[in-house]
């Protein structure tokens, strides 16, 4: 059963200090967004992020994900379409998370019809959520710093 809350996940890959987003685009809606998808019965936040990024895009669950400080509360109408966990259930919270991916060859699922790698600025203009962009601006602050930092400890 699914449990009452969301998980987005944003794929990342950094070559030469420039990082690039994997932005999906839905089957059904035509629209631009993260990876996301709910929570089952008695599954972690963290498990479920890991299961709905391989699902969705074969991303294997060794690979380091980052919890970001990004929640988002999104009616539960819009999400599932009903009020599925009883009538006093009107938001539930959508938790994100970024993942570095080493190579951009993704296996998508029937939910997305196709995907690609963007700039910060393009994900951005293109993603349709504000949950979505919320995150990806988040990420996008934290892989930046480490970029910074890296630099700083080779010279």
């Amino acid at each position: 059963m699914r449990a009452p809350y969301q998980v987005l996940v944003l794929p990342y890959i950094v070559d030469e200090n420039t990082v690039k987003y994997a932005v999906f685009n839905r089957a059904d809606d035509r629209y631009w967004q993260g990876i996301a998808g709910g929570g089952e019965e008695g599954e972690t936040i963290i498990e479920a992020a890991r299961r709905e990024a391989f699902e969705e895009a074969g991303l294997t669950s060794d690979l380091s994900f980052l919890r970001l400080d990004s929640i988002s509360s999104i009616p539960v109408e819009h999400v599932v379409g009903t009020f599925l966990w009883g009538d006093e259930v009107y938001v539930i919270n959508e938790y994100s998370f970024g993942v570095e991916v080493l190579k951009k060859d993704l296996s998508l699922s029937k939910e997305h019809s196709f995907y690609k790698w963007v700039s910060y600025d393009e994900a951005l203009s293109l993603l349709k959520w504000d949950s979505n962009k919320t995150a990806l601006w988040e990420l996008n602050r934290r892989v930046l710093k480490q970029i910074n930092e890296k630099k700083k400890k080779t010279f």
